[in-house]
């Protein structure tokens, strides 16, 4: 099969689009033609090498933690799925990934795959929509009625963050650019921030219950958003780590992700109501993945791309 795989950590140009044996699945997992993956900043963190002491790999390594497909194999004990089963799920940080023609994967990880969508467009799903369930009904534990600042709206974790948190019945702040302005509105934002010209801390006058950010930056910052919380509050970051401020019982949670396939069948039932939108900033062939992760070193990756294997475009 065709995959991509990099032999050594460094730069996108370790990435090489190559043939490699296709998996066989062991007993409790499945193998799943892959009709898309999606890039995700992990991806490269663990290909350039700095999160090796969190997330060890084994080396030629398969990145890819996104998949959606269709099962192709059951491995034994295997009776939850059946061959031909339309799936997705989040991946395993340290096993080979979905970037391949196929992958295997234990069978307790994926659900299944919204029915309103192309299967292709499921990809964009895992890793985003379940950063942003567990940091909004787990870490923030928000409430109907809270004033939530998302920071970082216009990304891909963050258009999903929007619309939970609508859901969940907040006011919801968002800061975004005037590029993926229109978008962060349309997610059902109440106010936005341009944060290209206004910081958060002085466009904000009322303290807000939440501050969820998903951007990376100084300390410096993460303490001016502590600063608009109101007493007994919570900072929940996925990037750069916040203290809290506990004179205030302002509480900071960093969060990992985890799989969780409950979690991913409750996203894709609220696809497939109309309730959660999937949206999808550009679709590249799979042969293309050290371009995307160029592009994304640039700064030049705006929302969900999706990762095609050409056997799954035909």
């Amino acid at each position: 099969m065709k995959a991509i795989r990099f032999h050594a950590y460094g730069g996108p140009g370790v990435l090489r689009y190559e043939e490699t044996e296709r998996p066989e699945p062991a007993a409790g997992e499945v193998l799943i033609k892959v009709s898309a993956t999606s890039f995700n900043p992990a991806d490269a963190g663990i290909r350039a090498g700095y999160l090796q002491q969190v997330f060890p790999i084994s080396l030629p390594h398969i990145p890819g933690l996104d998949v959606a497909g269709r099962v192709a194999a059951l491995g034994e004990g295997v009776t939850r799925w059946k061959v031909g089963d339309a799936v997705f799920g989040f991946l395993s940080m340290v096993r080979d990934g979905a970037a391949a023609e196929y992958v295997a994967t234990p069978a307790d990880v994926l659900a299944p795959a919204p029915t309103s969508i192309p299967l292709q467009e499921a990809a964009a799903l895992p890793a985003a929509a379940l950063t942003a369930w567990q940091a909004l009904s787990e870490h923030a534990e928000l409430q109907p009625g809270a004033r939530i600042l998302i920071n970082g709206a216009g990304g891909g974790v963050g258009g999903y963050a929007v619309q939970l948190a609508k859901r969940a019945g907040a006011h919801v702040i968002a800061t975004a650019s005037p590029r993926s302005a229109e978008a962060v509105r349309a997610h059902g934002a109440d106010e936005i921030i341009d944060y290209t010209a206004t910081a958060p801390a002085e466009a904000i006058s009322e303290p807000v219950d939440v501050v969820l950010s998903l951007v990376a930056g100084p300390g410096s910052d993460t303490e001016a958003l502590t600063a608009l919380i109101r007493d007994a509050g919570v900072i929940v970051t996925t990037a750069t780590p916040a203290t809290g401020d506990p004179d205030r019982a302002v509480r900071a949670v960093a969060m990992q992700l985890r799989t969780d396939a409950e979690q991913l069948t409750e996203l894709a039932k609220l696809v497939d109501a109309g309730e959660l939108a999937v949206e999808i900033s550009a679709t590249r062939p799979l042969s293309e993945t050290a371009a995307v992760h160029e592009l994304s070193a640039g700064g030049g990756i705006h929302g969900k791309v999706l990762l095609v294997p050409s056997s799954a475009a035909r």
